[in-house]
């Protein structure tokens, strides 16, 4: 077995969480970049700004489904490689990693077709006014063209790092990053292309990063390889991925329709103004989860691998540490978010009055946002381990049954201020959501545990192994 392989199943988990974390935290944030750094220009160009970032904020819920389907894939089909690596079942990890690129491709030309002839009619839906629309639709035009990039790039990527190839992982991410960073200014402001210009910045970016990603998969460094005789789609094989994944596709892609709801009800309570601070509220909210993700992402594949080989000491280890870890950064951006949350939303616009607009929505807004550690390391270790129905479980009552009801029952419960109320709606979901998940987590994690290291043993097998005794 290869060394790598091996650090996943013997190196001590303090360090090999911090490997394997540090490269995919820094991918997350590297990848939120390409979203805020857009944002930051657009809301910074001259007469339009804060037009133009409200227009570009509406194209956020398309953005979030696109990406969604690719955690559909990677996010289901890398947990189910690392585990069958973890059984030593390299040609399963293969063929889940082969159908997987298949199904991304089949993806992203259906998304392509689908987003360049309605979008304009989904950004209409979506909480565009007659103000905003043309910066919306001259955005999407655009980047709907690099939706294949995007797909292979965010899905295929999972599968590097579930290797235990977490630096690479993140180079994935830098490489279209950096280019990112640089093309936006020249395009926005240099060719005077508006919005139009951060969209093509971006999708070259991930282009860049899109050819880096394949490059490694069927390269030698890669222990699993795209091979053309598991590009044949298998039911068998796709279809327990595409489960796994569905949690992370819920969670992501309900946040398009949770931005439809809060932008369709903004829009009637407080107009672009509301809409445009929703743009800089969840722009904030991806410091949160970004990160805590990429603290899963790191932690999936020894969580994964070691359940693949029946380490119950080692995955209860590593669970622990992702808990404490996640539940320290989400406390401490809640602080400076409380604190500081001019200077949040000065990130994202000049506008002095869309600034302290957003100052006092941004409290409310991520008023639970401490407690998101705890949700994310539960989320994130129900899918590392396979337990798909769990995984789902919670991505649902978060967001279907608790936030969406919640964004139209606050403004009834406190009619004083409507359009604060619909803010509110985000932390009151989300105390009851973690409530919920911390709940089913103790018993599940449990169930598990014992599966895996003999213990479920029942009441008569004790017994006579006492009598033994």
């Amino acid at each position: 077995m290869n060394k790598e392989k091996d650090l996943l199943g013997t190196e001590p988990i303090g360090k090999l969480l911090l490997k394997m974390a540090l490269p995919t935290v820094t991918a997350q944030i590297i990848n939120m970049l390409y979203n805020i750094v857009d944002r930051i220009y657009i809301g910074h160009i001259p007469q339009v700004g804060s037009l133009a970032l409200t227009g570009v904020g509406v194209c956020m819920p398309l953005i979030m489904i696109v990406t969604a389907f690719s955690a559909l894939v990677g996010y289901g089909g890398a947990p189910r490689a690392s585990i069958y690596m973890g059984k030593g079942d390299i040609e399963s990890a293969e063929k889940t990693l082969g159908n997987c690129f298949s199904i991304q491709i089949i993806i992203s030309v259906l998304l392509t077709t689908i987003l360049l002839i309605w979008n304009r009619d989904f950004l209409m839906a979506f909480g565009a006014s007659e103000n905003t629309i043309e910066y919306g639709v001259s955005y999407m035009n655009i980047y709907a063209i690099g939706t294949i990039f995007v797909q292979i790039t965010l899905g295929m990527n999972a599968f590097i790092t579930a290797q235990g190839f977490a630096k690479t992982g993140m180079l994935s991410v830098l490489i279209g990053a950096v280019a990112n960073i640089i093309l936006d200014p020249i395009f926005i402001f240099g060719f005077h292309m508006g919005t139009r210009g951060a969209a093509l910045a971006t999708i070259i970016s991930q282009a860049m990063s899109c050819v880096w990603v394949l490059a490694f998969l069927f390269g030698k460094k890669s222990h699993l390889k795209i091979r053309k005789e598991n590009l044949l789609l298998k039911a068998k094989v796709i279809l327990p991925s595409l489960m796994l994944g569905l949690s992370s596709f819920i969670m992501q892609a309900s946040e398009s329709i949770i931005s439809i709801c809060f932008n369709s009800s903004l829009l009637r309570y407080g107009g672009d103004v509301a809409v445009g601070a929703m743009t800089i509220l969840t722009s904030v909210m991806m410091f949160a989860m970004l990160p805590l993700q990429g603290l899963g992402q790191g932690a999936q594949p020894i969580m994964s691998y070691n359940y693949g080989a029946k380490n119950a000491a080692r995955v209860k280890a590593t669970f622990k540490l992702l808990l404490k870890t996640s539940l320290c950064y989400s406390t401490l951006l809640w602080l400076a978010v409380m604190l500081f949350p001019q200077g949040f939303a000065a990130m994202f616009t000049p506008d002095p009055a869309l600034i302290e607009f957003s100052k006092t929505a941004l409290r409310i807004y991520m008023a639970c946002m401490l407690l998101f550690g705890i949700q994310l390391a539960c989320q994130m270790t129900f899918t590392s381990l396979g337990n798909a129905k769990a995984s789902i479980l919670v991505a649902v009552m978060r967001k279907f049954v608790l936030l969406i009801p919640l964004i139209y029952l606050m403004p009834l419960i406190f009619p004083s201020d409507k359009t604060t109320a619909v803010y509110m709606a985000e932390p009151v979901a989300d105390f009851l959501a973690v409530s919920f998940t911390a709940i089913l987590f103790t018993f599940q994690f449990k169930k598990t545990l014992s599966g895996i290291s003999g213990k479920n043993i029942t009441a008569a097998a004790q017994g006579e192994q006492q009598k033994k005794e």
